[in-house]
């Protein structure tokens, strides 16, 4: 990847726009999509207001400041048609409000979430006529933020970018949409797509809707990907964007489930049956969900890139010069997906049916046998298989090499993740031992062959890599993987490749008194077969280690990321490399062969070293993640301390017990806790708890201290009826919460019915509720009725788990709060500047207050 070849991909893999400052292009006087408008809204949102989390004032505000902004849209869309009286466009605003219910499975884990009086800010741009409504594009962003998080990026940006859309079309003299555009300011995602779910299920404006965009981030830099795109009709549509960064391995990799997100476009999907595409931010995603999610760390040119994409896929989909029957069509018919594409430097996009993929492997295929058969007697096909093999077996080489570097780094140096803040360390690392195996398996092959074959491994070996290419693309394109092209775009550069080297050769021969050595290989060959592994396999190693080393830092202590890391690396590094390096590896004796093996696995072990004792996971700009909870229990009148990680790298332990030695007392020492669903600890997180590897502190309580939730924070039964001829039980559930946000419950009960939108599972089971409201919301209800069998008495009552946060004791949300809540506040202050301190800013913590306990009704 250090070739000029590679430099250029990655230069162009992140290329963006120049970021433009003004509304109005200077020399046409024409409205523009302005950057420097996008990331104003992006920090009044995440700075002037803050952490925008559901149920806090901060949320409110933002609700309040996006309403604002729609309505001076509308206004000024009004005042556009007054001055051009027969210019057809009518802008509306609602502010939607609602309850409601829903299940939603993560992780393999079903949660029943309950919302109460959240809102929605809505603008529909159309014609004013009724036909115009008919049809309609759905932008989503969302407005609210994480817990720990001011989501300048994750989402403020995409508000930004759906203001600055609309800003753009009411003021360009003349425009009228053929279909009407609905954009959607969702105010509540991260507490699990609720904002999204009330809009899909509640809104009349749902029903009108054929297709959605979604915009989301989790990242700050490079540009925006397109991860999922569910009909054919949406793929054309993007393919008319300016600056195209997509791929269907995207697309393969999220549906595969192995990326544990989710975006709003699940809501949509899921309810409404809705087509559409899926657009996210994702490069640089260490500051994703973490307080430094600000403007600041945003890219420049980034909310160029993404706006200028968007609008041209409105403008395709809605104007009158567009593709003005694709949304009508997608209310009768949505082709499902299958073709192929890919972008190559953010320049040029390419889009391809199944079925031509399939004629070009044939095509492949059929050049393949011909060569085989017209260049090479019985002597050489054999040994081209053989060299097939070797391929395959340098391959697991590669993947062995680095496997075992893994566990010698995670294992016995104790210094994993070592890479953590550098993608570029995983090659340097794990790159090295990757070679040595792959070279070592050639080595081995050599070993056991006879002169006669060992001079034609050369020319075999790069025939051998062309079929492993063949036959992937095939085996891939038959599961109906879009991940074919890449080895169909590998065959067709090894293919032309060995054509151009059957030419050189037949050249080489003008005399044709004899039959030419096929087997020789020129340097002119290797230039060729190298292109389309550098220029296709840079920019895949690129784009997927940058999404999944940040990844890493928050998928838990037991998933194996050493060996994640280390043999993607293996893979990535072998698909860029393994056309030059192991056909040329035929050209030296056996010894050299058997000497580059070894001198590069010392380079690996010295490599190892140095990052083993030279190098640290975490800095400033690339944090460890750490969760932390001042936990009151209302119920045993109790304090603890919970931390927790959410990455296996060393050092937690002692991180922890340096904050119970400064924190608590001699008598009161860490204890590691088993995570798992009866955990209740880590409830208001649930299901990423899963991931925790969590210690609890307990904490003397405060001198002379009472609670002010122990009266008010209650979980009640009203409405208790005993039904005993059929052993039920109804009763309704009542959760009050003033001054409580995120409030979740959980029990194990056999539940038969209740008040929630999706049925209760089978049996008796452990389940888990979460709340998510309005500001200012006190209470939600839960109605029941229960199985209670004469055998077992004791489940005819329920035991209940319950927590929140408070909403006045997050840190630093709560920083300027003149009125802070609960003395876990003034701790998680201090704690916050030990960690900034002992660790020089190299960690990000969560700093919630929690109240809770355990209550029987």
């Amino acid at each position: 990847m250090d070739t000029a070849s590679g430099r250029h991909t990655t230069k162009h893999h992140f290329a963006l726009p120049p970021p433009k400052t003004e509304l109005y292009n200077v020399r046409t006087g024409l409205p523009q999509l302005s950057e420097k408008a996008i990331l104003e809204h992006a920090r009044v949102l995440s700075e002037d207001i803050g952490f925008r989390t559901v149920g806090t004032r901060e949320h409110a505000l933002g609700d309040k400041y996006v309403h604002e902004q729609a309505l001076r849209i509308q206004k000024e869309c009004e005042d556009v048609v007054k001055k051009a009286p027969t210019r057809k466009l009518e802008c509306e605003v609602w502010r939607q409000e609602g309850s409601g219910t829903h299940r939603f499975d993560m992780m393999g884990k079903p949660v029943f979430k309950v919302y109460e009086n959240l809102s929605n800010i809505i603008i529909r741009i159309s014609d004013g006529t009724p036909a115009g409504k008919a049809h309609a594009l759905l932008l989503n962003a969302h407005v609210d933020s994480t817990v720990p998080s001011p989501g300048a990026a994750d989402d403020a940006l995409s508000v930004g970018i759906l203001f600055e859309i609309a800003r753009n079309l009411v003021h360009t003299p003349g425009w009228e949409p053929a279909h009407s555009i609905v954009f959607l300011f969702n105010n509540a995602e991260e507490s699990l797509q609720d904002g999204s779910h009330l809009f899909a299920t509640q809104h009349p404006l749902a029903n009108l809707v054929r297709a959605v965009i979604n915009l989301e981030a989790a990242g700050n830099t490079g540009p925006e990907i397109l991860f999922q795109a569910t009909s054919e009709e949406m793929i054309q549509a993007y393919a008319q964007v300016p600056y195209p960064y997509a791929t269907v391995l995207a697309n393969d990799v999220f549906k595969s489930g192995i990326i544990l997100s989710d975006t709003d476009f699940r809501q949509f999907e899921e309810y409404r049956n809705l087509t559409g595409l899926d657009m996210a931010v994702v490069g640089d995603s260490y500051f994703y969900h973490t307080r430094k999610d600000l403007v600041k760390n945003i890219q420049p040119g980034v909310a160029q890139h993404f706006s200028e994409n968007v609008m041209a896929i409105v403008k395709h989909l809605t104007s009158p010069l567009g593709a003005t029957q694709v949304l009508p069509s997608l209310a009768r018919q949505v082709t499902p997906p299958t073709s192929i594409y890919f972008s190559v430097v953010g320049k040029y996009f390419f889009l391809y049916s199944a079925q031509t993929a399939w004629r070009v492997l044939l095509v492949v295929l059929l050049a393949t046998a011909s060569l085989l058969a017209g260049t090479t007697g019985p002597d050489l096909r054999r040994t081209i298989w053989k060299a097939t093999g070797g391929v395959l077996s340098s391959l697991l080489g590669a993947a062995l090499g680095a496997g075992v570097t893994a566990s010698i780094m995670a294992k016995i140096l104790e210094a994993g993740m070592s890479w953590f803040s550098k993608e570029t360390s995983c090659f340097v690392l794990y790159g090295p031992p990757a070679l040595a195996g792959a070279l070592a398996a050639q080595y081995f092959l050599v070993a056991r062959s006879p002169p006669t074959e060992i001079a034609q491994f050369e020319y075999a070996t790069l025939f051998g890599i062309h079929l492993v290419n063949v036959f992937a693309a095939i085996i891939l394109q038959f599961f109906q993987l879009g991940s074919s092209s890449i080895f169909t775009l590998f065959s067709l550069g090894s293919l032309f490749a060995l054509i151009l080297n059957t030419f050189l050769n037949a050249l080489g021969n003008p005399s044709r008194r004899r039959e030419p050595d096929w087997t020789i290989i020129h340097l002119a060959t290797y230039a060729v077969a190298q292109v389309v592994p550098l220029v296709v396999g840079s920019e895949m190693a690129v784009g997927l280690l940058g999404i999944f080393v940040p990844l890493t830092g928050r998928m838990g202590e037991v998933a194996p990321v050493e060996h994640i890391i280390a043999i993607m690396t293996a893979v990535l590094g072998f698909l860029i490399s393994a056309t030059t390096v192991l056909p040329f590896s035929h050209r030296v004796r056996r010894s050299v062969l058997l000497l580059t093996v070894l001198v590069v696995s010392l380079f690996s072990a010295i490599t190892m070293l140095i990052y083993a004792y030279g190098s640290r996971p975490f800095d400033a700009m690339h944090q460890k993640r750490i969760f932390v909870l001042h936990f009151e229990d209302i119920t045993q009148q109790e304090h603890h301390l919970h931390l927790a990680a959410a990455d296996g790298a060393p050092g937690f332990p002692e991180l922890v017990q340096g904050v119970a030695t400064k924190f608590s007392t001699i008598y009161h020492q860490p204890v590691p806790v088993m995570m798992d669903d009866n955990n209740a600890d880590w409830d208001i997180i649930y299901p990423f708890s899963q991931f925790l590897t969590p210690y609890k502190i307990p904490l003397p309580k405060p001198y002379n201290y009472a609670s002010p939730f122990a009266d008010t924070f209650t979980v009640t039964a009203v409405h208790d009826v005993f039904n005993y001829r059929s052993n039920t039980r109804s009763l309704t559930l009542l959760i009050d919460h003033p001054g409580i946000i995120w409030t979740a419950i959980a029990f194990d009960a056999h539940i038969l019915e209740w008040s929630l939108s999706s049925p209760p599972l089978e049996g008796y089971q452990r389940y888990h509720f979460k709340e998510a409201s309005f500001y200012g919301t006190t209470q939600w209800k839960l109605d029941l009725v229960l199985s209670v069998s004469p055998r077992h008495p004791e489940r005819s009552k329920l035991q209940i788990d319950f927590m929140g946060i408070i909403e006045k004791g997050s840190w630093p949300s709560k920083k300027l709060d003149k009125h802070p809540a609960g003395p876990g506040i003034q701790l998680l202050e201090k704690l916050d500047e030990h960690l900034f301190k002992s660790t020089d800013d190299s960690v990000d913590a969560m700093l919630l207050s929690c109240v809770g306990g355990q209550v029987i009704v």
